[in-house]
């Protein structure tokens, strides 16, 4: 999950270059602060990458699976596709920023209209949930996620947010336990990291793909 406004490195410096040879400051500020986020478009796509490689190693796959448009979606489609793997886009019919990037698998391309069904095809197959910055889209699909898994209506899966000092001031959560509104103990339903390595490590620890191989069989057999 994550920003559709997100854009690669190269073009947010292409930005910055041409709002810096005009005279519109908030031009130039949006132009610093795109630069400053496309960080996290590398990272998503970096991530990805990362899934992918190490995908081709397991006997059961894991794939990366985004929203199918724009900016951070583009970004895991895209990292999977560089890395040789396939990769699913679950797009939405809306009004703008919305539609299939050029990097899905084709034949893994699905377009839902109602946001309820979408999220529900996210969730039932997923090993793990990554969050990178995003605005409304992106804060309902992780706080749906948290509040399933807080109150047991969904199997507990790793949830990753990327880029502790954006989601550290956009959500004050030791200020929610500090109030009561959560308990301490909910604050190990997520992981925050600030890169892609340290996404999918947190993934690989959660899900005991970091765990050396058995040199006595299979595991139902040692245990």
């Amino acid at each position: 999950f994550g920003s559709a406004r997100l854009v690669p490195r190269a073009i947010a410096e292409e930005r910055l270059a041409g709002a810096q040879s005009g005279s519109d400051a908030q031009a130039l500020a949006r132009a610093r602060m795109d630069l400053l986020m496309s960080r996290y478009y590398e990272e998503a796509r970096e991530f990805a990458s990362l899934v992918t490689h190490a995908s081709k190693r397991l006997d059961e796959k894991i794939v990366v699976v985004t929203g199918g448009g724009p900016g951070v979606m583009e970004a895991g489609n895209r990292g999977a596709s560089e890395a040789g793997g396939p990769s699913i886009g679950l797009n939405i019919v809306l009004p703008h920023e919305q539609e299939p990037n050029a990097y899905i698998t084709p034949r893994l391309c699905f377009q839902f209209h109602y946001f309820a069904l979408r999220k529900m095809h996210f969730l039932m197959r997923s090993a793990g949930l990554v969050c990178f910055p995003g605005g409304f889209g992106t804060l309902d699909e992780m706080f749906e996620v948290l509040t399933l898994t807080q109150t047991g209506k969904v199997r507990k899966r790793p949830i990753v947010l990327v880029g502790r000092d954006f989601w550290t001031k956009l959500v004050n959560f030791d200020w929610l336990v500090d109030t009561g509104m959560i308990a301490a103990e909910d604050l190990k339903l997520f992981h925050l990291v600030e890169t892609a390595e340290e996404a999918w490590a947190a993934l690989e620890s959660a899900l005991g793909l970091d765990a050396p191989e058995t040199g006595t069989g299979e595991f139902a057999d040692d245990v």
